[in-house]
This record gives structure tokens, sequence and C-alpha cells, in this order.
């Protein structure tokens, strides 16, 4: 609670005590009883009654986060050009008074939602793109008065500044924002060159009202309800139009990946067979030579040609039966001596 409203209160208390000794002196003396030093009392009481009246009238307490503008009928302008800064002031009582404005950071919203701005219901912000879509804004801003114009503030707006001056401005340049850009480029690649766009605007006008510009937050941007069944049917299509392009990759893929395959198993048989090829030749060409030698060896003593013959019979072959004049000389085992 403020000094100065405990003043007021005390001041106010101290009339209502002179009033009630009033009515007492004269309660009794109706009644026959005599108030010694009544006159005495009465003036004492007044006279802190109206010390505490003009001590509640010119004493003034600044908060922090506040300055104040001073009435003043005793000025040509009717007010001081000097603000008054944060602590105890006083004022000249009864010919002055004191406007207070508040110098923190203060945010205005205007949203669909109704419990979440300054008015209740639907306070968002209609807007046409260039190409003729509506789109519904939701935003914020968050400003503060500035202290070194606060008389001009006082002077022009009063304290109706919210909303003679935030509310309008902000709507009117976020209109003419949106109706810069197409639909698409709001909702996409456009909408922080939108958003700068307005900051900077409601920047130079607040500025020129006394007003700081804090920050703008562009908090929603949201479509009526055939567009945006519209462009749910156009992203539709085209998710099926790359899943169908997938779809053909995918196959193409698979496709070179079987000639691939076939080139490669294409390959293998070709150099199987051509191992295959190169192995028969030299084998040939191995007995090709073998035969060579041996013809080279057997030419000459065919007694090495019985030989060779001998070493492949098989070793339980006992008898044999030659026909006769046969060319072959043998050397059997004996089969037994005749009795």
């Amino acid at each position: 609670m403020r000094i100065t409203d405990i003043l007021i209160g005390v001041s106010i208390l101290s009339w209502m005590g002179v009033i009630g000794v009033i009515g007492l002196i004269f309660y009794q003396s109706s009644r026959g009883q005599r108030v010694t030093k009544s006159r005495t009392i009465i003036l004492a009481m007044v006279a802190g009654a109206i010390v505490l009246t003009i001590l509640s009238a010119g004493l003034v307490f600044i908060e922090p986060e506040e300055r104040g503008v001073v009435v003043s009928a005793l000025s040509p302008k009717g007010y001081r050009e000097s603000v008054l800064q944060p602590g105890l002031r006083w004022i000249i009582p009864f010919v002055e008074r004191v406007v207070i404005y508040p110098i923190s950071k203060q945010t205005y919203t205007m949203s669909i939602i109704p419990e979440e701005g300054q008015r209740f219901g639907d306070d968002s912000i209609s807007a046409r793109t260039k190409d003729g879509q509506e789109v519904i804004i939701d935003a914020s801003v968050i400003f503060q008065v500035d202290p070194a114009k606060l008389i001009d503030v006082h002077v022009q707006w009063q304290k109706r500044y919210p909303e003679d001056l935030i509310r309008p401005q902000v709507r009117g340049v976020i209109r003419d924002g949106i109706s810069q850009y197409g639909v698409e480029e709001v909702v996409s690649d456009k909408r922080f060159e939108m958003t700068k766009y307005v900051a900077q605007t409601l920047s130079e006008k607040f500025a020129q009202n006394g007003i700081i510009m804090v920050d703008f937050v562009l908090r929603n941007i949201s479509f009526t309800d055939e567009y945006a069944a519209s462009v749910e049917q156009k992203q539709i299509a085209e998710q099926q139009a790359k899943q169908a392009a997938y779809v053909v990759e995918q196959r193409k893929q698979e496709a070179q990946q079987a000639i691939e395959t076939a080139k490669g198993q294409k390959e293998a048989a070709i150099i199987a067979a051509e191992g295959k090829a190169e192995a028969r030749r030299i084998e040939a060409q191995a007995e090709a030579d073998a035969l060579k030698l041996l013809t080279e060896a057997l030419r000459g003593r065919p007694e090495l040609l019985s030989y060779q013959y001998i070493t492949k019979l098989a070793p339980t072959i006992q008898t044999m039966l030659l026909p006769s004049g046969a060319p072959f000389v043998f050397q059997l085992p004996s089969i037994g001596t005749t009795p």
C-alpha cells in the first residue's frame, strides 16, 4: 500500500472524528451537560484534519516502474514540463494532480481464442493475400511507453493508447504486410520476411507517438475451411505423386540390378568355359607330349611294349591264353610241376 493512500485514509478518519466530536458536543449540550474546552478540541481536530488532507493531496509516491505527469492549473500549458521520477514527490494541493503511467513492458494480444487477448472473444485479424485468399492472424506486440516522451503521450493519447493506438496500428500494418505476398509465401519461405516488415513498420509508427516497440510476435496463421481443405487435397496428391515416382525409381533400380546380375552370370560362365577349354587344351598337349615321348622310347625296342603290357596286368592273373604266333614273350610264374 502506498503511503499516500495511508494519508488519505487517515485524513478521512480525522474528518469523521471531527464530525463525531461535534455531534457528541451537541448531544451533551442538548441534555444540559457542558463539555469543557469543546471549542479547543474541535479546532484542534479540524486543524489536524486539514493538515492531513493537505499532506494527502500534496504527497505523491511514484513506483520504480512508473512515471508521473503533473497537470497544473498554475502552468500556462496546463502541465509541468518535467516528469515526476520514482520516489515520494510533492505537488501543490488542489491546483495540481498527477497522472501516473507505467513505463514497464506491456503486451497486447489479438487472438482467435477468447481468453488469450485483451478483448474477450475472437479478436483475430482477418487479412487478404496478394492472390485474394483470406488468412486469419493471431499476433502479439510487446511495447512500452518512452519515458522521454511521456508528456507527448499524455497530451495526444492519455491512457487510451493501448486501444486507440496500439490495436489499430497493429491490425492495419499486418493487413498491409499480408497483402504483399501470396498465400503460399505467407506460410512458407516469405513468412520471416513479412514478419520483419510488420515489426519495422510498427516500430516506426510507434516511435512517432512516443511508444517503444520491443517485439512483434506472429503467433499463428490459419485459413478458411474451404482453403484448408483444398490445401490438404493438394498435399495428398503431391504425396501420392512422390510415392508413385519412388515406386518407378525402385522398379528401375531393380531392373538395373537384374541386368547387372545377368551380366555377372554371363561373364562368370564365359570365364568358366574358357577355363575348362584351357585346361582341356593343356591336358591334350600333355597327352600328346607323353605319346610322343613313348613313341620315341619304343622306336626300335618292341620288348618295351611287351613289358608295358605285362605291367598293366592285374596281379591276380595266373594263366593266359594267347593266340598262336603272338609276338609276346612272357616269363610267367610257374603254375606247378607235372607229376
